[in-house]
């Protein structure tokens, strides 16, 4: 079991502990879907409201097997916390790190490479045109990340990013992958959830090699303003994927 840091905290002790459990139902429907690497690629989640403390899984613990105990607390301003036997990787913390210290308005960071959205981001133009609703649903707030040098390790390449996430909730990493950010984990989970479908939908139009009917611009503007009314949705999907977890295996849970 983790044991805690000694990080400021602004959440109640029971809406930590429902932190940590949702969190970790992120993390084990994602390995679900396929959607984790090996043993690595990183979620997040601030406790206090500055963004300087947060939860994140410790490098190389397979996503199927994480519980809310094994979450991390850790210091965006600590860097001893890398020191420790339970350290995130570099990665990990270059990028979570920055982005909650940065973006204190950000409370959920998940990064994930899906397999729809990193093939387009290794596209010469990684950008999501808005097709259809799920594409659409996207306009206007996905930064991208042109300066790809390889795993992202040192503070400079964190700064960077958090920069060209601006104040976006979603950052095409090019060459890389995705990151969406949400206010509650719900929420980022959604996200991340119909930003592969929209990659996917990108991909497979592409792959026909006809010319793409982009919506204008009005029509997706309307498209992603009439998204809002639906984000009730997240939280439903959610409760019902983590419903799915308790039936097969609640150690997510402890």
């Amino acid at each position: 079991m983790n044991q805690m840091a000694p990080y400021a905290q602004d959440v109640r002790d029971e809406d930590l502990c429902n932190l940590r459990i949702d969190l970790a139902a992120a993390f084990r429907i994602c390995a679900q879907m396929n959607w984790h690497e090996s043993v690595g690629n990183h979620f997040s989640a601030a406790v206090s409201a500055d963004g300087k403390s947060f939860l994140m899984n410790r490098k190389w613990q397979h996503f199927a097997s994480i519980r809310a105990s094994d979450l991390l607390l850790l210091g965006a301003t600590d860097n001893s916390v890398m020191q420790g036997s339970d350290a995130p990787d570099a990665s990990a913390w270059a990028v979570h790190g920055t982005i909650h210290r940065l973006r204190p308005d950000v409370r959920v960071v998940l990064h994930a490479h899906t397999p729809y959205a990193t093939a387009l981001s290794t596209l010469k133009d990684p950008s999501l045109k808005p097709l259809d609703n799920n594409t659409a649903r996207f306009w206007g707030d996905v930064g991208i990340d042109l300066g790809f040098g390889g795993i992202a390790d040192a503070a400079e390449e964190g700064e960077r990013l958090a920069d060209a996430l601006g104040q976006n909730s979603c950052l095409m990493m090019g060459n890389h992958g995705v990151t969406v950010t949400a206010p509650t984990v719900a929420l980022a989970f959604e996200k991340l959830y119909f930003f592969e479908k929209a990659a996917q939908t990108m991909v497979l139009a592409y792959s026909t090699g006809q010319p793409l009917n982009v919506l204008s611009d009005d029509v997706a503007q309307k498209t992603a303003e009439g998204w809002i009314a639906y984000n009730g949705m997240a939280q439903e999907h959610f409760s019902h994927l983590k419903r799915q977890l308790d039936r097969v295996d609640p150690s997510y849970r402890d």
